[in-house]
């Protein structure tokens, strides 16, 4: 009797486990790369550049489970071209290649545009799929809180010229960025600040904390001289922690912060809003070897 009941026992653990999801078919990874600010057609060369894209993809049990987003990001967050263009790139890939578990790594006003999503699950019909594959956000240099820098291009003053190449002009996502309008879609529209309920899915930012472009250090060549002479410049604008166009508070506001630049890069090095995005200082073999965990 007690040996039926043994067996019978083990039957039913073994059906709660297939009922729970305990027992599965394994995963089928992938990773999306989500841009900032800007209308992108070719995000892999011109935004990211392949060398960041090529080391993170090598962490996936399936290279070739990637893909990198081409939308208007000079939108406001919501508009089609820019949230509806992502979800309809992110459905392709989902759908095409079988995604059940996605990563996406997004980078500066990427992920605001992420964040809609996430918040706003009733506003698309593709969006409850996308938040149910979504694993979690790696979210680099993203700019929650906006950055005080929008509020001058606005103003037309002298950063309209010496940072115009990086937030295009007077866009509407660079309206979007002012840190006032920042707060009121934080406060009504956006999930994970404070305050705030929090995300459906891990939302954690690298937050990058210095610029460096001293004409002597190798270092401050990654990722384009010229552009880091242009965001220290900017820099002085804002608070002394800052990647050169974001203050830390401000890619610290949503979700939760993974790590600050030096506390991972080789040598410790800062990474500024420019190398947040490419392959400096190691940054592409932390992302790849973060993939699957």
């Amino acid at each position: 009797m007690r040996s039926n009941a043994g067996r019978w026992g083990g039957g039913l653990g073994l059906a709660l486990m297939l009922a729970c999801g305990t027992v599965h078919a394994a995963d089928v990874v992938g990773v999306a790369f989500v841009h900032g600010t800007g209308k992108q057609t070719d995000a892999r060369a011109d935004y990211w550049q392949p060398g960041i894209i090529d080391t993170v993809r090598l962490g996936l049990p399936n290279s070739s489970n990637y893909t990198v987003i081409n939308c208007d990001f000079e939108q406001y967050m919501w508009k089609p071209e820019a949230a509806g263009c992502l979800a309809g790139q992110l459905t392709s890939f989902i759908n095409t290649r079988g995604i059940t578990k996605l990563v996406v790594i997004t980078h500066s006003n990427g992920g605001n545009v992420v964040r809609w999503i996430l918040s706003n699950p009733t506003y698309d019909s593709r969006y409850p799929k996308i938040i149910q594959t979504v694993s979690k956000v790696t979210a680099l240099a993203p700019s929650s809180a906006g950055t005080p820098l929008a509020d001058a291009v606005l103003n037309g003053n002298m950063f309209e010229t010496s940072v115009g190449w990086l937030l295009g002009y007077k866009s509407d996502a660079v309206r979007q960025q002012q840190v006032g309008h920042m707060a009121t879609y934080n406060a009504q529209n956006l999930y994970g600040t404070a305050g705030r309920p929090a995300l459906p899915r891990p939302f954690r930012a690298v937050v990058g904390s210095d610029v460096e472009s001293a004409v002597w250090d190798s270092n401050s060549y990654c990722g384009g001289y010229a552009q880091n002479v242009g965001l220290e410049f900017t820099q002085n604008w804002l608070n002394s922690c800052s990647d050169g166009f974001l203050e830390c508070s401000s890619q610290m506001a949503a979700g939760t912060t993974w790590f600050t630049d030096t506390q991972r890069t080789k040598g410790a090095e800062p990474l500024s809003h420019n190398q947040s995005r490419r392959e400096c200082f190691g940054l592409g073999t932390i992302l790849r070897n973060d993939l699957t965990l």
